[in-house]
């Protein structure tokens, strides 16, 4: 059975890894709704701090989610990242 994987987990820049488009899935499903900082983000997902981290600049490298704020840095989908959702 094939898994459904978020659009906007597959990047074009890395290499695409299951664990990977996993969390990315996981990290864009927690914000689609609402913007929130990376360690709710974190508690929310059962993942660690620096992993959603990683993955968060990946993310930013592709313009798909975008930094709000001085800290704690509040994460939100782009323009990009919502049109991508659409199309």
């Amino acid at each position: 059975m094939k898994e459904a994987f978020h659009p906007n987990a597959y990047l074009q820049r890395v290499k695409n890894v299951r664990s990977g488009l996993i969390a990315r899935t996981k990290i864009l499903n927690a914000i689609e709704t609402r913007e929130s900082d990376t360690i709710s983000i974190a508690n929310e997902i059962h993942l660690s701090y620096g992993a959603v981290m990683h993955h968060l600049r990946l993310l930013e490298n592709e313009e798909i989610v975008n930094r709000k704020g001085k800290r704690p840095t509040l994460w939100m989908l782009t323009g990009m990242g919502q049109k991508r959702l659409i199309d």
